[in-house]
């Protein structure tokens, strides 16, 4: 009964947030000191030219005019912004009109959360990093604040949760989850790119892959986390997997390598 009642109150809340916002958040823009942030935290950001450079933090700038971030239990700081913008722009930077028409909001919680949202401290089902909405919670992306840290962190695990969730979301256009994105692939690439699923995601589940055991749980997983590894690690995706760093190249339309 709580955990509805906290589900309720979540589902309210983003109503009041956005009656209170439409129509009257001016342009925003990118604080100046965030550029030295982002070549800190982000590789991706740090391997752009200065023109490029530009360009990335006018996409984050509309992204977080267009999209709510709001804390659960935490005071949203502007390097949670920072993250997550940058998060959503990594994978679709070479997309000049790119919008997430299927995301209103992004709930940031401290850490590891359960199938229901709870996350107390002592439940042992507190697992999911990171989520993507569906039904009553269409449009809304659930993510730790610890992950989403880590994500940035780390740069030799080839874990990077936000840019695993907001994959799903691009993977999600064509109106369902399933790790062959219409929007970014045509049938012959589909195809290829089925083939080439299938034999990792063998390969994974007999322990003779370095890509993480979750990919080897669906296809919709495995795009995701084959995404982590290519935006994360992409000169050794391009020497481990070439066939897959070659396929997402072409989905992205981006040399990672450079």
């Amino acid at each position: 009964m709580i955990t509805t009642l906290f589900i309720v109150a979540l589902i309210l809340i983003y109503f009041v947030i956005k009656f209170n916002t439409t129509e009257k958040n001016p342009a925003l823009s990118i604080p100046d000191f965030w550029h030295v942030d982002l070549l800190k935290y982000v590789p991706f950001y740090k391997s752009l030219n200065h023109e490029q450079q530009s360009v990335f933090k006018n996409r984050m700038a509309l992204f977080l005019k267009e999209i709510q971030i709001e804390g659960v239990h935490i005071e949203v700081a502007n390097k949670d912004k920072m993250l997550i913008a940058a998060s959503a722009v990594i994978p679709v930077f070479h997309f000049p009109d790119w919008h997430y028409n299927n995301l209103k909001i992004v709930w940031l919680y401290p850490d590891r959360f359960n199938q229901e949202l709870g996350f107390a401290e002592k439940d042992e089902n507190r697992n999911i990093l990171g989520l993507v909405g569906t039904g009553r919670f269409e449009n809304q992306m659930i993510l730790s604040q610890k992950a989403l840290y880590h994500g940035f962190r780390n740069n030799t695990d080839k874990l990077n949760t936000a840019v695993h969730e907001f994959v799903h979301l691009i993977d999600k256009m064509d109106g369902k989850i399933d790790g062959i994105p219409q929007i970014l692939m045509n049938q012959p690439m589909a195809a290829a790119w089925l083939e080439i699923m299938h034999h990792e995601m063998e390969q994974i589940n007999n322990d003779k892959s370095d890509i993480r055991s979750y990919g080897g749980t669906s296809e919709a997983e495995f795009f995701a986390v084959a995404c982590e590894y290519f935006f994360s690690r992409p000169k050794l995706m391009k020497r481990k997997h070439p066939d897959i760093y070659q396929m997402l190249e072409s989905c992205f339309l981006q040399e990672t390598t450079k």
